[in-house]
């Protein structure tokens, strides 16, 4: 079971989410890892990729906006199911900007094979992520 979320402001659709368990080969995360074999983290627990966060032109430059989004995507999953690791490829300016959000850059330039894309991955603790979006403290892990 997977997560696609929509979000509104004053009745106006202003972005999209999509959180998918990985392990399964659904995800670019998913391939991104296989690639990078020996190399790729393991970790236990479930792992979920945050893709597709899409905000709309006017709040794409609004940090709030995405960490209230975010936000409020993870609340909602960790109370249907158990979210303990979450993964993203993203652009390396991108996994620079989900640093605020205690998500961590573990590959950088990594090629999807077949197209000339580079992607950097990201991993954060789903209790950290989550406790930094909502302006608490972060706990070691």
């Amino acid at each position: 079971m997977g997560f696609v979320g929509a979000f509104e402001r004053a009745g106006r659709l202003i972005g999209t989410i999509r959180l998918v368990p990985m392990g399964l080969g659904l995800t670019l995360t998913d391939t991104l890892l296989e690639q990078l074999g020996p190399q790729a983290p393991t970790h236990a627990g479930t792992r979920w990729e945050v893709g597709r966060l899409v905000l709309d032109e006017e709040h794409r430059s609004d940090v709030d906006a995405l960490r209230r989004c975010l936000y409020l995507s993870l609340d909602y999953a960790s109370t249907i199911t158990q979210v303990d690791h979450l993964y993203a490829s993203c652009t390396h300016v991108l996994g620079r900007l989900y640093r605020r959000f205690a998500f961590s850059s573990f590959a950088a330039d990594v090629p999807l094979q077949g197209t000339d894309k580079r992607y950097t991955l990201i991993h954060g603790y789903a209790s950290q992520v989550l406790a930094s979006l909502g302006g608490q403290p972060q706990k070691a892990h």
